[in-house]
Protein backbone atom coordinates (compact mmCIF):
# COMPACT_ATOMS: atom_id res chain seq x y z
CA UNK A 1 0.00 0.00 0.00
CA UNK A 2 1.31 3.32 -1.01
CA UNK A 3 0.40 6.88 -0.57
CA UNK A 4 0.51 8.12 -4.12
CA UNK A 5 1.24 11.84 -4.76
CA UNK A 6 0.64 12.59 -9.08
CA UNK A 7 2.04 16.52 -9.53
CA UNK A 8 4.71 15.61 -6.43
CA UNK A 9 7.22 18.18 -7.68
CA UNK A 10 4.32 20.68 -8.48
CA UNK A 11 4.37 24.20 -5.90
CA UNK A 12 1.78 22.21 -3.84
CA UNK A 13 2.42 18.87 -4.57
CA UNK A 14 6.50 19.14 -2.88
CA UNK A 15 4.59 20.55 0.53
CA UNK A 16 2.76 17.54 0.61
CA UNK A 17 5.52 15.09 -0.54
CA UNK A 18 7.47 17.16 2.53
CA UNK A 19 4.65 16.88 5.11
CA UNK A 20 4.11 13.35 4.53
CA UNK A 21 7.91 12.43 4.98
CA UNK A 22 7.47 13.42 8.59
CA UNK A 23 4.26 11.15 8.97
CA UNK A 24 5.17 8.04 7.05
CA UNK A 25 7.69 5.78 6.24
CA UNK A 26 9.42 6.90 2.83
CA UNK A 27 9.13 3.98 0.90
CA UNK A 28 5.81 4.22 1.63
CA UNK A 29 5.25 7.24 -0.30
CA UNK A 30 5.00 7.46 -4.12
CA UNK A 31 5.64 10.29 -6.17
CA UNK A 32 4.31 10.50 -9.38
CA UNK A 33 5.80 13.02 -11.75
CA UNK A 34 6.75 14.47 -14.85
CA UNK A 35 10.54 15.11 -14.63
CA UNK A 36 12.83 12.28 -13.03
CA UNK A 37 15.36 14.62 -12.61
CA UNK A 38 13.45 17.33 -10.84
CA UNK A 39 12.33 14.13 -7.77
CA UNK A 40 15.94 13.08 -7.24
CA UNK A 41 16.13 14.65 -4.27
CA UNK A 42 12.80 12.72 -3.36
CA UNK A 43 14.35 9.66 -4.54
CA UNK A 44 18.00 10.00 -2.60
CA UNK A 45 15.54 10.17 0.49
CA UNK A 46 14.02 7.20 -0.02
CA UNK A 47 10.54 8.22 -2.02
CA UNK A 48 9.53 5.83 -4.59
CA UNK A 49 9.65 7.80 -8.12
CA UNK A 50 6.64 6.97 -10.63
CA UNK A 51 6.89 8.60 -14.51
CA UNK A 52 3.86 10.03 -15.79
CA UNK A 53 2.20 12.68 -17.80
CA UNK A 54 -1.93 13.46 -17.59
CA UNK A 55 -1.59 13.73 -21.33
CA UNK A 56 -0.53 9.97 -21.86
CA UNK A 57 -2.89 7.93 -20.73
CA UNK A 58 -0.82 5.07 -21.17
CA UNK A 59 1.73 6.05 -18.68
CA UNK A 60 -0.81 5.20 -15.83
CA UNK A 61 -1.02 1.46 -16.61
CA UNK A 62 -0.51 -0.32 -13.60
CA UNK A 63 0.86 2.81 -11.84
CA UNK A 64 -1.53 2.36 -8.94
CA UNK A 65 -2.23 -0.97 -6.76
CA UNK A 66 -5.02 -2.04 -4.86
CA UNK A 67 -5.59 -0.21 -1.50
CA UNK A 68 -3.37 2.96 -2.57
CA UNK A 69 -4.50 6.43 -1.04
CA UNK A 70 -3.68 9.16 -4.10
CA UNK A 71 -4.29 12.36 -4.28
CA UNK A 72 -4.85 13.71 -7.86
CA UNK A 73 -3.42 17.07 -7.87
CA UNK A 74 -5.18 19.22 -10.53
CA UNK A 75 -3.46 19.86 -13.49
CA UNK A 76 -1.81 23.31 -14.08
CA UNK A 77 -2.94 23.98 -18.19
CA UNK A 78 -5.75 25.90 -17.27
CA UNK A 79 -8.50 25.91 -20.16
CA UNK A 80 -6.26 22.75 -21.74
CA UNK A 81 -8.77 19.91 -21.44
CA UNK A 82 -8.21 19.54 -17.40
CA UNK A 83 -10.86 17.43 -17.35
CA UNK A 84 -10.22 15.08 -19.75
CA UNK A 85 -6.42 14.80 -18.19
CA UNK A 86 -7.28 14.09 -14.78
CA UNK A 87 -10.25 11.05 -15.98
CA UNK A 88 -6.79 9.62 -17.47
CA UNK A 89 -6.24 9.16 -13.31
CA UNK A 90 -9.40 8.69 -12.41
CA UNK A 91 -10.27 5.72 -14.31
CA UNK A 92 -6.71 4.40 -13.62
CA UNK A 93 -7.15 4.29 -10.15
CA UNK A 94 -10.68 2.84 -10.88
CA UNK A 95 -8.90 -0.03 -12.61
CA UNK A 96 -6.60 -0.62 -9.67
CA UNK A 97 -9.38 -0.66 -7.00
CA UNK A 98 -7.48 2.20 -4.99
CA UNK A 99 -8.73 2.79 -1.32
CA UNK A 100 -9.50 6.22 -1.55
CA UNK A 101 -8.73 9.52 -4.27
CA UNK A 102 -8.43 12.85 -3.12
CA UNK A 103 -8.55 15.63 -5.77
CA UNK A 104 -7.92 19.09 -5.06
CA UNK A 105 -10.75 20.87 -6.49
CA UNK A 106 -12.15 24.93 -6.02
CA UNK A 107 -14.48 26.10 -3.47
CA UNK A 108 -18.18 24.85 -4.30
CA UNK A 109 -19.33 28.84 -4.13
CA UNK A 110 -17.06 29.61 -7.34
CA UNK A 111 -18.70 30.47 -10.32
CA UNK A 112 -15.72 32.16 -12.38
CA UNK A 113 -14.83 29.91 -15.03
CA UNK A 114 -12.15 28.58 -13.05
CA UNK A 115 -14.18 26.38 -11.70
CA UNK A 116 -15.28 24.57 -14.39
CA UNK A 117 -12.38 22.05 -15.22
CA UNK A 118 -13.02 21.31 -11.42
CA UNK A 119 -16.28 20.74 -11.17
CA UNK A 120 -16.39 18.84 -14.71
CA UNK A 121 -13.87 16.52 -12.96
CA UNK A 122 -15.76 15.87 -9.65
CA UNK A 123 -18.83 15.06 -11.82
CA UNK A 124 -16.22 12.11 -12.95
CA UNK A 125 -14.88 11.42 -10.00
CA UNK A 126 -18.30 11.02 -8.72
CA UNK A 127 -19.28 8.87 -11.02
CA UNK A 128 -16.82 6.64 -10.82
CA UNK A 129 -18.02 5.03 -7.88
CA UNK A 130 -14.05 5.35 -6.35
CA UNK A 131 -14.02 6.52 -2.47
CA UNK A 132 -13.15 9.98 -2.81
CA UNK A 133 -12.06 13.48 -1.01
CA UNK A 134 -12.90 16.57 -2.48
CA UNK A 135 -10.55 18.96 -1.30
CA UNK A 136 -12.13 22.58 -2.45
CA UNK A 137 -9.09 24.32 -1.87
CA UNK A 138 -9.72 28.29 -1.94
CA UNK A 139 -7.12 30.89 -2.98
CA UNK A 140 -3.25 30.55 -2.01
CA UNK A 141 -1.44 33.50 -0.19
CA UNK A 142 1.65 32.78 -3.24
CA UNK A 143 -0.88 33.66 -5.52
CA UNK A 144 -0.38 37.41 -4.59
CA UNK A 145 2.78 37.41 -2.73
CA UNK A 146 5.08 35.89 -5.07
CA UNK A 147 3.84 38.55 -7.74
CA UNK A 148 4.91 41.53 -5.61
CA UNK A 149 7.60 42.92 -8.20
CA UNK A 150 4.95 45.41 -10.14
CA UNK A 151 3.41 46.00 -6.97
CA UNK A 152 6.66 47.72 -5.35
CA UNK A 153 7.74 49.21 -8.60
CA UNK A 154 4.53 50.84 -8.83
CA UNK A 155 3.37 51.40 -5.18
CA UNK A 156 -0.57 49.98 -6.01
CA UNK A 157 -2.16 46.75 -5.59
CA UNK A 158 -4.07 46.95 -9.00
CA UNK A 159 -6.61 43.91 -8.70
CA UNK A 160 -10.82 44.25 -9.99
CA UNK A 161 -12.26 42.90 -6.54
CA UNK A 162 -13.46 46.09 -5.78
CA UNK A 163 -14.22 45.65 -1.48
CA UNK A 164 -14.71 41.84 -1.82
CA UNK A 165 -12.20 39.66 0.74
CA UNK A 166 -10.62 36.43 0.07
CA UNK A 167 -9.75 33.58 2.73
CA UNK A 168 -6.55 32.39 1.48
CA UNK A 169 -4.55 30.66 3.34
CA UNK A 170 -0.65 29.05 2.25
CA UNK A 171 0.25 25.91 -0.08
CA UNK A 172 1.70 24.23 3.20
CA UNK A 173 -1.92 24.90 5.00
CA UNK A 174 -3.47 23.13 1.92
CA UNK A 175 -0.85 20.63 1.41
CA UNK A 176 -1.63 19.64 5.38
CA UNK A 177 -4.89 19.20 5.02
CA UNK A 178 -4.14 16.71 2.40
CA UNK A 179 -1.64 14.86 4.14
CA UNK A 180 -4.20 14.38 7.16
CA UNK A 181 -7.15 13.00 4.74
CA UNK A 182 -4.30 10.56 3.36
CA UNK A 183 -3.04 9.45 6.93
CA UNK A 184 -5.92 9.64 8.39
CA UNK A 185 -9.57 7.80 8.43
CA UNK A 186 -12.94 8.34 8.02
CA UNK A 187 -12.69 10.67 5.33
CA UNK A 188 -14.37 8.92 2.49
CA UNK A 189 -16.99 10.44 0.54
CA UNK A 190 -16.24 13.55 1.84
CA UNK A 191 -16.24 16.97 0.94
CA UNK A 192 -14.27 19.98 2.70
CA UNK A 193 -14.78 23.80 1.93
CA UNK A 194 -10.63 24.74 2.39
CA UNK A 195 -10.05 28.57 3.20
CA UNK A 196 -7.78 30.80 5.90
CA UNK A 197 -9.46 31.34 9.10
CA UNK A 198 -9.30 35.42 8.19
CA UNK A 199 -10.63 36.60 5.43
CA UNK A 200 -8.71 39.66 3.96
CA UNK A 201 -9.71 42.85 1.27
CA UNK A 202 -7.13 43.92 -1.05
CA UNK A 203 -7.33 47.53 0.83
CA UNK A 204 -5.90 45.81 3.98
CA UNK A 205 -3.46 43.99 1.62
CA UNK A 206 -2.38 46.99 0.60
CA UNK A 207 -2.18 48.80 3.59
CA UNK A 208 -0.18 45.66 5.18
CA UNK A 209 2.51 45.84 2.22
CA UNK A 210 2.71 49.37 3.00
CA UNK A 211 3.52 48.55 7.30
CA UNK A 212 6.04 46.07 6.02
CA UNK A 213 7.95 47.98 3.50
CA UNK A 214 7.38 51.41 4.58
CA UNK A 215 6.28 52.85 1.08
CA UNK A 216 2.91 54.10 0.84
CA UNK A 217 1.06 51.26 -1.22
CA UNK A 218 -2.45 52.23 -2.53
CA UNK A 219 -5.45 49.86 -3.63
CA UNK A 220 -6.07 50.70 -7.40
CA UNK A 221 -9.71 48.89 -7.82
CA UNK A 222 -10.49 48.49 -11.48
CA UNK A 223 -13.09 47.06 -13.99
CA UNK A 224 -12.79 43.04 -14.47
CA UNK A 225 -12.19 44.55 -18.27
CA UNK A 226 -9.18 46.80 -17.40
CA UNK A 227 -7.65 44.26 -15.71
CA UNK A 228 -7.84 41.43 -18.06
CA UNK A 229 -6.12 44.08 -20.56
CA UNK A 230 -3.66 45.00 -17.56
CA UNK A 231 -2.40 40.79 -17.43
CA UNK A 232 -2.60 40.62 -21.47
CA UNK A 233 -0.21 43.58 -21.62
CA UNK A 234 1.81 41.66 -18.83
CA UNK A 235 2.03 38.81 -21.40
CA UNK A 236 -0.54 36.40 -19.99
CA UNK A 237 -2.50 34.93 -23.15
CA UNK A 238 -5.97 36.47 -23.37
CA UNK A 239 -8.06 33.68 -22.33
CA UNK A 240 -6.10 33.03 -19.11
CA UNK A 241 -5.97 36.23 -18.30
CA UNK A 242 -9.85 36.75 -18.76
CA UNK A 243 -10.30 33.59 -16.87
CA UNK A 244 -7.82 35.00 -13.63
CA UNK A 245 -10.00 38.34 -13.87
CA UNK A 246 -13.34 36.70 -13.65
CA UNK A 247 -11.81 35.14 -10.34
CA UNK A 248 -11.13 39.06 -8.94
CA UNK A 249 -15.47 39.05 -10.09
CA UNK A 250 -15.78 36.46 -7.90
CA UNK A 251 -13.69 37.99 -4.52
CA UNK A 252 -16.62 41.03 -5.12
CA UNK A 253 -19.18 39.10 -5.07
CA UNK A 254 -18.11 36.89 -1.96
CA UNK A 255 -17.10 33.67 -3.22
CA UNK A 256 -13.77 32.70 -1.62
CA UNK A 257 -14.55 33.72 1.85
CA UNK A 258 -15.14 30.36 3.58
CA UNK A 259 -16.27 30.31 7.08
CA UNK A 260 -16.06 26.53 7.46
CA UNK A 261 -13.12 25.60 9.52
CA UNK A 262 -12.59 22.80 7.72
CA UNK A 263 -8.98 23.75 6.94
CA UNK A 264 -7.44 24.93 10.25
CA UNK A 265 -9.36 22.03 11.58
CA UNK A 266 -7.47 19.02 8.88
CA UNK A 267 -4.21 20.57 9.64
CA UNK A 268 -4.63 21.18 13.41
CA UNK A 269 -3.16 24.28 13.76
CA UNK A 270 -4.67 27.77 12.72
CA UNK A 271 -3.90 28.75 9.06
CA UNK A 272 -0.61 31.22 8.08
CA UNK A 273 -1.81 35.06 8.46
CA UNK A 274 -1.58 36.69 5.35
CA UNK A 275 0.80 38.99 7.30
CA UNK A 276 2.89 35.88 8.06
CA UNK A 277 3.37 35.20 3.96
CA UNK A 278 3.87 38.78 2.64
CA UNK A 279 6.60 38.93 5.80
CA UNK A 280 8.48 35.63 3.95
CA UNK A 281 7.82 37.17 -0.14
CA UNK A 282 9.79 40.51 1.35
CA UNK A 283 13.21 38.30 2.76
CA UNK A 284 13.00 36.16 -0.39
Amino acid sequence: MSIVVTGATGQLGRHVVEQLLEKVPADQITAVVRNAEKAADLADRGVKIALADYSAPASFDGLFSAGDKVLLISGSEIGNDRVGQHKVVINAAKAAGVALLAYTSALGSLTAALADEHRGTEEALLASGLPYVLLRNGWYHENYTENLAPVLQYNAVTQAAGEGRVSSASRADYAAAAVAVLTGEGHENKTYELGGDEAWSFAEYAAELSKQTGKEIAYNPVSVEAFTGILTGAGLPEPLAAILAGVDASVEKGELVVSTGDLSRLAGRPTTPIADAIAVALKG
